[in-house]
């Protein structure tokens, strides 16, 4: 009698186990699905529509690097900004890539903190063809707060989108900003479920 109860004890310590990890893989798909769709924008600092500010710095080989208006190509700047100790940032360098290529933007990668790392995260990710500068004012004139972060300049040097960029989803939401004219999927989304006024 007493080895039949150790064994249905033992059974239902064993499901209670199979439960808990199916609870947390249920969690974990629930987080997925509640993640805000759009990068997520701070309140603080240059606003979509404000113009860029001037900037000017050196890349990490020593070339001039200047932002704002009439400093921006013909095509879109986007400013991706990076560190070397951030491990979403690794994970989020080739999406940023990808992206560029497929929407005709200009990269430019931002970080700071010690040369060398910045350095070997150039090697380690094959930056060396985008220009990357080590730059806190350009932090600063931005309001970078968490990473990694994106802001995209339009190529008349008008600040398009920005916010905090965690997937290839929020990554794109710059993207769809700039093409709608909304500061942020938020913004277009509270903007398209309003009720059309009344004439």
């Amino acid at each position: 009698m007493l080895i039949v109860s150790q064994f249905l004890l033992w059974v239902v310590v064993a499901l209670l186990v199979i439960t808990v990890l199916a609870l947390a893989r249920q969690i974990g798909v629930l987080h997925e699905r509640i993640a805000p769709m759009g990068a997520l924008v701070a309140d603080n600092g240059p606003k979509a529509g404000d113009l860029a500010p001037h900037l000017h710095t050196r890349t990490l080989d020593g070339r001039p690097l200047a932002l704002g208006p009439g400093h921006i190509g013909p095509r879109p700047t986007l400013l991706l900004f990076v560190a070397p100790s951030c491990p979403v940032c690794k994970k989020l360098i080739p999406i940023a890539k990808a992206v560029a290529a497929s929407d005709d933007l200009d990269l430019i990668f931002i970080g700071d903190g010690d040369l060398d790392e910045q350095r070997k995260m150039v090697l380690r990710h094959g930056l060396q063809d985008y220009p990357f500068a080590n730059s806190p004012e350009i932090g600063l004139a931005f309001h970078v707060g968490k990473l990694p972060y994106g802001v995209l300049i339009r190529a008349d040097g008008v600040l398009a989108a920005k916010g905090l960029v965690n997937t290839r989803e929020h990554l794109e939401s710059l993207v769809v900003a700039k093409e709608t004219g909304f500061p942020s999927a938020q913004a277009y989304l509270r903007a398209t479920s309003q009720p059309p006024a009344a004439a």
